[in-house]
Parts: structure tokens; sequence; C-alpha cells
């Protein structure tokens, strides 16, 4: 049995590290800053992180410099995957981050704009190297949840489920579900959406979007069926650390890496 994983993540605006809540928008004042990302990054790692995901919320060419010299300065200091995200569009945005010590590329918008570009990188660099991340709502009828783009404020029209299987397809070795309706409530993940997309892939699916206790990460891992807990604020904050989740979840039965 495959370990479960947990991820810290970094979303990053103009070099700092951010927290907000459903998806909030730097211009509008709604995020907080949350530290240096890369002395956060050596903080997890010591800390016995599985993996470290950034994002890059901007994703504009200032940013991608940010992020590009974040990522080199992580790769030097920590030993731990770290997959980079935001604005990827194309297959030379993939190869920039390879070369800045990314160990897998997200690409989110970039793949609804042009699914192909999900198979050109997996063609290129491997599956295990390419996550599909995905921002999901719940309908207002309830009966299932939309893909969203544009940070969260812009519906595709494509059903969750579907394009998860169509990621499958065309190469994603991982998929990262990220709750917009949880996102930064601290209140739990949403199961039934990380249940159904861990259900209709074979590939890994990482949860995100809610974590406000080890036992909400518990949850979505068991009953969720989610491969990893990613999340945000409830270690930015020092309200627990990587490893007191650890202990929670070994305790519980759940499969974990120890220190």
């Amino acid at each position: 049995m495959l370990a479960k994983r947990i991820i810290p993540c970094l979303d990053v605006h103009a070099g700092r590290t951010t927290r907000g809540k459903q998806f909030g928008r730097a211009e509008k004042g709604e995020l907080r800053d949350m530290g240096d990302p890369v002395e956060l990054a050596i903080r997890y790692n010591d800390q016995g992180a599985d993996e470290l995901v950034f994002y890059d919320i901007t994703a504009t060419s200032e940013g991608r410099s940010f992020i590009l010299d974040i990522a080199t300065q992580v790769a030097e200091q920590c030993f731990m995957p770290l997959t980079i995200g935001g604005g990827v569009r194309t297959l030379e945005d993939f190869r920039m981050l390879f070369l800045a010590g990314a160990d897998k590329v997200s690409i989110n918008s970039g793949a609804v704009s042009d699914p192909d570009v999900i198979r050109a990188a997996s063609d290129h660099y491997g599956a295990q190297a390419i996550v599909l991340s995905i921002d999901a709502r719940k309908r207002p009828d309830a009966l299932g949840w939309d893909v969203y783009v544009a940070g969260g404020r812009k519906s595709t029209g494509l059903d969750l489920l579907a394009w998860a299987e169509r990621g499958q397809e065309l190469g994603a070795g991982e998929i990262v579900l990220n709750s917009i309706d949880a996102d930064g409530m601290n209140t739990g993940y949403d199961i039934e959406a990380t249940r159904a997309v861990a259900q209709a892939v074979d590939i890994p699916v990482i949860a995100s979007g809610g974590a406000g206790s080890p036992e909400h990460m518990c949850r979505v891992l068991v009953d969720g069926e989610a491969d990893a807990a990613l999340a945000a604020g409830i270690f930015h904050r020092e309200e627990y650390t990587v490893g007191e989740v650890k202990a929670v979840l070994a305790e519980a039965g759940v499969h974990v890496r120890l220190m």
C-alpha cells in the first residue's frame, strides 16, 4: 500500500506567500501575507512534508520571474519533490519550470484552453511529471460540479468528472482537485467531490481546499479516497506541524511516511 501524502501549498504573489478565502483576489485586498516562501519551504522540508506545491497566483511576467527564482532557491535547499503551477500554457512554460527545479508542473486554465498541451507535455516529460489542477464548484442544484478557470471566477461549462477523465486520457499523471466552496474556510474538504473524482480516474488525486484540522485530512484520505491532502493556512499559521498531522493520521490507522 502506498503511503498517503501530506503536501503544504504556498500561493505566491509578488514573491510572498499569501492566503485568502474562496479564491480571494489580490487586487481587492483579499489576500493575507503569510511570509517568505523560501523560509516556509525549508520549514516544511524539515517537518517531513512529502511534497511541496507552489502556485504563482498572479502569473504575470513579473510574477513568473519571482516564482522561477523561488523555485531555484527551494530546489537547492530542500529534498522533497516540488510542484509548480500558475500561468502554464505552453510546452515552453513547462520547460522553464522544470529547468528552475520543479519535479512536477501543474496546469489548470491553460489545459482548458488547449487540452492538447497536456498530451504534448506528457509525451515529452512523462505522465508522472504532469499535474492537472482543477478548480471546481458545486452547481446550484447540487447535482455535480462545474469546472472554473481564471482564479475561480469563470465557469467553463465543463463537468468535473468528465474533465478529470479527459485529463487522464490526455496524459496527466495526477489530479489536484481544488474546491472553490471550501477554499480557506477551515471547515473540511469537499469529501463528495473528492471521492467522485477518485472513483472516476485511475491516477492519484490530491484533495485541496478546506483543511482546518488533522481530522479533516484523515477524513478526505479515508472517506474521500484521496491519495494526498494539500493544506496551506493551518501550516502557515503554525496551528499544526506536518509531523503532528502525520502522527494523528498514523494513530487513526492511515499509512503515512513518518520521519
